[in-house]
């Protein structure tokens, strides 16, 4: 189907372009999305006019019903498109029709009625053990300053060591190290706190911060501080993780995020039970960890059939 084929009748290319404007001008979304949008807009349309043998019309989509929106998903699956694909296409159908509806030319509750497609579950790509533990290392990091490297490293070692998130390493203070302990408490997603061994290599890490941070460290104050003084931003966290991929040949899947997956894996390839990684990491689903560690079905039973006191 070319360009020059009619896929709407003028009212309708028209609300869909005053849509597309308001995008790009009030919510400025990117450039990316914004093509998307357009694309997957024109391609329904032009769906919808093949469909009802005649340019659709905003009567047109006034009427539509769920089976239609399922049978262009259908037709997009037919003609190769994922499911990440038909999922944002569907997401800015769902856009265009609550414009309409706004300025009362549509109904999107047609729209909503259509359950997304399910989205693969793509599993995490954690470090070799050789690779995570040279992104830890103090004297790999790239920074100019000491301290700075010392606290990158820091950082590093508690998303690999502890499996925190890059957001509870960061919401750490002083107090939680007082008095070197063993382990450390956690407040996690939706306030869930958890436990977690603190490995003697994380605390000396921190250790070795605090003595060469020169900023004043107070009990309750973030212990992790950027370069002017203030809390340390993930996004620091996540330009030195970028630098040190080149340096020390990464591969793109390695972000500090992957810290957390690597060691929620060496853990289990070591033995681990999946249930006590899963408290380690706080999740609140053992499917969850599943995903995260790349445990299989069979694996998974194999485990229970370990672990299980009745099994």
């Amino acid at each position: 189907m070319t360009e020059l084929l009619i896929i709407a009748d003028p009212a309708l290319m028209a609300e869909r372009q005053g849509w597309l404007a308001a995008l790009a001008g009030e919510r400025r979304l990117s450039d990316n999305t914004l093509e998307a949008y357009e694309r997957d807009t024109r391609q329904f349309l032009a769906f919808l006019t093949e469909h009802i043998a005649a340019p659709a019309s905003l009567k047109d989509i006034e009427a539509l019903r769920p089976a239609d929106l399922r049978g262009f998903l259908a037709a997009r699956r037919r003609d190769g498109a994922g499911a990440r694909t038909l999922g944002r296409g569907l997401a800015g159908l769902r856009s265009f029709l609550r414009h309409l509806e706004r300025k009362g030319l549509a109904n999107a509750a047609g729209a909503t009625a259509v359950r997304s497609p399910r989205q693969p579950k793509s599993l995490p790509k954690p470090l070799s053990d050789r690779q995570a533990i040279a992104v830890v290392d103090a004297h790999e990091q790239l920074a100019e300053e000491p301290w700075i490297r010392v606290r990158n490293a820091a950082v590093l070692a508690l998303l690999y060591g502890c499996g925190l998130r890059i957001s509870e390493a960061l919401s750490l203070t002083p107090a939680d190290f007082a008095g070197s302990p063993a382990s450390l408490r956690i407040t996690g997603k939706g306030g869930k706190t958890r436990i977690v061994p603190l490995i003697t290599p994380a605390r000396t890490g921190v250790e070795d911060y605090v003595e060469l941070c020169p900023y004043p460290l107070g009990e309750d104050r973030p212990l992790f501080r950027g370069a002017r003084g203030g809390p340390l931003q993930p996004a620091i966290i996540q330009r030195e993780m970028q630098k040190l991929r080149g340096a020390l040949g990464l591969p793109d899947s390695a972000t500090p995020h992957a810290l957390r997956h690597s060691f929620a894996t060496h853990l289990l390839a070591g033995g681990g039970d999946l249930r006590t990684i899963q408290e380690l990491l706080g999740h609140a689903s053992l499917s969850t960890t599943q995903v995260y560690t790349g445990v299989d079905s069979a694996r998974l039973l194999e485990i229970y059939d370990r672990a299980h006191p009745r099994a």
